[in-house]
């Protein structure tokens, strides 16, 4: 991914997210990949991410990803051709 790459979907619960990449492989195979982050105010009053997850999240973090995974399939059923009739 490059910095610039945007994701093709994100779902969350907050305040833990997962953004979806559409990637290619050398074969030009497509397939799709999730990173997760979670959203916090630091100190300074400004929102910021971490991809450290504490307990208290890990019930929404399991959550996201399953959303994450629903997401992708739907994704890749898109991404198949329609059947000839």
């Amino acid at each position: 991914m490059s910095d610039n790459a945007k994701p093709v979907s994100k779902v969350s619960f907050y305040p833990v997210t997962a953004a979806i990449w559409r990637n290619e492989g050398k074969d030009g195979a497509v397939f799709y990949s999730a990173t997760f982050e979670r959203s916090y105010k630091g100190e300074d009053g400004k929102y910021k991410s971490s991809d450290s997850f504490n307990a208290t999240d890990l019930l929404l973090l399991s959550k996201v990803a399953d959303l994450a995974h629903t997401e992708i399939e739907r994704l890749r059923q898109a991404d198949r051709p329609e059947p000839k009739a």
